[in-house]
């Protein structure tokens, strides 16, 4: 499996690319938009680590580039590196198609980690689940071709927030810590204050439209998707 890393800063690019190689994980890097168009046409990776800031191409215009391009281009996870942490980057980022994002200055163990995750879920794409489709009020969740559909009608999720509301339709009822979410959605532990879980359950909810409220928050705790059934709620 192959990861791509756009980024054009030499020193961040050959140090992010020698800690991937070091942990066994095959990369590849590209300097800007061009090389990385001419390595795509080569070979298609599992992973793209996309930098936002590049010199030719803005990073968010070529992740909408890969998520229009027919083919298995447009299915790959692309997780953004940017050193702009504002909510608003972020959401922008992950309205563009981004399944993770993380922010400048970030420690090597952390990246190697968070690809790692993303290179486990690479294959699952497109469907592997020993379920069929499971429903819940409005939401109806297909796991093996890993669709949704809101009230019939077929909703388009990045591979981050199938995964995350997959995991919730698992677990109706159920309240989940942000630290659960992180260790079996992002396969990852993290420490610290990340927004990751917040910042998907934003863009989840956004895509949900009128049946944004299926997604409770539970102050002080984390998420629980909302159970048609009067069960009392369980915090795990």
């Amino acid at each position: 499996m192959t990861v791509y890393y756009v980024e054009d800063d030499e020193n961040i690019r050959q140090l992010v690319l020698y800690a991937l190689t070091q942990s066994g994980i095959q990369a590849e890097g590209q300097p800007d938009d061009a090389a990385f168009r001419v390595a795509c046409a080569k070979k298609v990776p599992d992973v793209v680590v996309l930098d936002i800031m590049l010199p030719d191409v803005d990073g968010l215009e070529i992740l909408k580039r890969i998520r229009s391009t027919p083919g298995k281009l447009s299915r790959v996870p692309v997780m953004m590196v940017t050193a702009k942490n504002s909510e608003l980057d972020i959401v922008r980022a992950l309205d563009a198609g981004a399944d993770e994002y993380i922010t400048k200055p970030f420690g090597m163990m952390e990246m190697v980690s968070r690809v790692r995750a993303m290179l486990r879920r690479a294959p699952d794409w497109g469907g592997g689940s020993s379920e069929d489709v499971q429903r819940l009020g409005a939401l109806s969740l297909d796991f093996q071709a890993r669709e949704l559909f809101v009230d019939g009608v077929p909703v388009a999720l990045t591979m981050r927030e199938f995964d995350l509301l997959a995991y919730m339709m698992r677990h109706p009822g159920v309240v989940l810590s942000r630290e659960k979410l992180l260790q079996n959605v992002w396969g990852w532990d993290f420490s610290g204050g990340s927004r990751t879980v917040d910042m998907h359950v934003l863009t989840l909810r956004q895509k949900l439209g009128e049946h944004a409220d299926a997604v409770e928050t539970v102050r002080g705790v984390g998420y629980r998707l909302a159970c048609p059934r009067p069960d009392d709620s369980v915090v795990e």
